[in-house]
């Protein structure tokens, strides 16, 4: 039976969350595990749970995304980190106004347990989320990694950026474009292994600048 929806997980070195991550996939959704160099065995973790392993040669999240994109043949397509911090079960949340036609993109706003988002990177988060506000005029508060939309609409699209942008472009590209956005709130837990872009304050930093050129072009 085809998916309903494909689920695209960038991954790099996170077999611990995807052990706990991908059994708690809902029925009808098929995990679209996008391998951007992981030496930890993570891609034998993700074909041992039966989804579908991508290779992403080009480092970085956007190349991540973009590669599953690409992949996915679900009519719906939902985006979600590989580390545990969101509960797959929550994605029903946020795929559900797409598949009933409501909206054409939906987020998922970040609710977090104590601890799971330290107070800098919810700071930049808000700074980054005031100034779509301003631009676009769409009613957002989090540039979050789980989000939902349809396959077809999205590649069309166009979206560009490789790197930490990607999540920020799609929500101004979708908004520019006339598209119906929602937030639904998704609690936030604190991830399993340790965070390879906003884990450190080089990788934070780096995130920031690229959602920053992207508010900038």
């Amino acid at each position: 039976m085809l998916p309903t929806v494909d689920v695209v997980l960038p991954c790099l070195d996170e077999a611990e969350g995807l052990a706990w991550l991908l059994p708690r996939l809902p029925d009808g959704m098929r995990a679209v595990v996008v391998d951007n160099g992981s030496t930890d065995g993570s891609a034998d973790i993700a074909r041992d749970h039966g989804a579908l392993v991508v290779h992403a040669p080009q480092r970085g999240y956007g190349a991540a995304c973009s590669a599953g994109l690409d992949a996915a043949s679900a009519d719906v397509v939902a985006f979600c980190d590989a580390d545990a911090s969101l509960d797959p079960k929550d994605l029903t949340r946020v795929t559900g106004p797409v598949l009933s036609g409501h909206t054409d993109l939906v987020l998922g706003r970040r609710r977090p347990e104590p601890g799971a988002w330290p107070w800098h990177l919810r700071l930049a988060n808000a700074e980054l989320a005031r100034r779509v506000r301003r631009r676009t005029g769409v009613r957002v508060h989090d540039i979050g990694p789980m989000r939902a939309a349809r396959r077809e609409p999205l590649r069309a699209l166009g979206l560009r950026d490789r790197r930490s942008g990607y999540p920020l472009e799609t929500l101004v590209a979708a908004a520019e474009a006339g598209w119906r956005v929602a937030e639904v709130d998704v609690p936030y837990r604190r991830r399993r292994g340790r965070s390879k872009v906003t884990g450190t304050p080089l990788g934070a930093w780096h995130a920031v600048q690229d959602m920053s050129k992207v508010l900038a072009s």
